[in-house]
């Protein structure tokens, strides 16, 4: 196997739970090229794994809101280096009709998509010519690792690797506190995924009681409108300020507890290696969650929000001190008590 295209074009999460294919992908075979086609929107992150040896990106988002003809021409060029190459395999990992399109243009001797029940889109499946396996009975992340790993022949490591190396910062954000800083992501793509205010408020005062610095970031006008809202009424919580996502990034990587809704930037927290709970009440927390023993947990679910207590309890269980250890390198604590 020389080269081989990953073809997940969106969405921040589900861009970051992907990042280990390439690591399993890499331990199998350590000379091939391993190319990634996705929404532009998301390149910058996949760069941030250095096992990915070119990322070929397109406007995807973009033109579908603008219909921008500048958008336009950076498709169509997208497309000429997607067939600069001819892969071994390509495997479209995401299931609909945007990424089969790239999976049938690409070159490659082999285009394997899910099979027709587990496709996300059913039109989807005219680009392959081989399929993964059934959809194993675990959740999202681990099920995408199982069908390239089976289709391809190999075996993976259970614990993911998620390879992620933040660029430098090209502006100081003034980062450090003193404290130990507790980010929340009140923030979501959908209000039906959103987490009261006040559950939010007091969640932060129960931290601040135990020595954290709260930091509150936002995406949009609105979001920062709620921000301002919920550091109303916790002394000493921050409104950062508007940052991109690489900004974002550092600040999760220096952040020693973050909490937040289902969103794209709490699962690059986990894959940052954060101490993080996930919070769920739209989506399937057994299908789309995060969870390693001691670092990083999900409680909720689809129609069932948690209640301050279970938010509470599950931070308690994250911040046990020895859970990790960078805390105590730093000679910083949190008491949960």
């Amino acid at each position: 196997m020389k080269r081989i295209l990953i073809v997940k074009v969106t969405s921040l999460g589900d861009i970051v739970e992907t990042l280990p294919v390439v690591s399993d992908l890499r331990r199998a075979f350590p000379s091939a090229k391993i190319d990634w086609a996705a929404d532009a929107a998301f390149a910058d992150i996949i760069r941030w794994n250095p096992g990915v040896d070119r990322v070929l990106s397109a406007p995807l988002r973009k033109f579908k809101k603008a219909r921008n003809w500048n958008d336009l021409k950076e498709i169509a060029t997208s497309i000429c280096e997607l067939r600069a190459e001819k892969y071994d395999a390509i495997v479209d990992i995401h299931g609909v009709y945007k990424s089969a399109i790239i999976a049938f243009i690409a070159r490659g001797r082999l285009r394997y998509g899910y099979l027709n029940q587990d496709l996300g889109e059913q039109g989807a499946a005219f680009a392959y010519n081989r399929r993964f396996g059934l959809r194993p009975p675990t959740d999202a992340w681990r099920g995408m690792r199982v069908s390239v790993a089976d289709a391809l022949g190999y075996r993976f490591e259970e614990k993911p690797d998620y390879s992620v190396q933040l660029p430098a910062l090209t502006r100081n954000l003034d980062i450090s506190h003193g404290k130990p800083i507790a980010m929340l992501f009140h923030a979501t793509s959908a209000d039906i995924k959103k987490w009261p205010k006040d559950h939010w408020a007091e969640v932060a005062r129960w931290l601040v009681e135990r020595g954290c610095a709260i930091a509150l970031p936002w995406g949009s006008e609105k979001e920062r409108g709620e921000a301002e809202a919920i550091a109303a009424l916790v002394l000493g919580a921050l409104v950062l300020p508007k940052l991109t996502v690489e900004e974002c990034a550092h600040w999760i990587q220096a952040a020693e507890l973050v909490v937040g809704a289902d969103t794209g930037l709490v699962h690059l927290a986990h894959a940052l290696q954060k101490r993080t709970v996930m919070l769920f009440a739209a989506t399937s927390r057994e299908h789309f969650g995060v969870s390693e023993q001691g670092r990083s947990c999900s409680i909720g679910d689809e129609g069932k929000p948690p209640n301050v207590q279970q938010v509470i309890g599950a931070i308690q269980s994250v911040m046990k001190p020895s859970a990790h250890p960078s805390s105590q390198a730093r000679g910083e604590s949190v008491t949960t008590r």
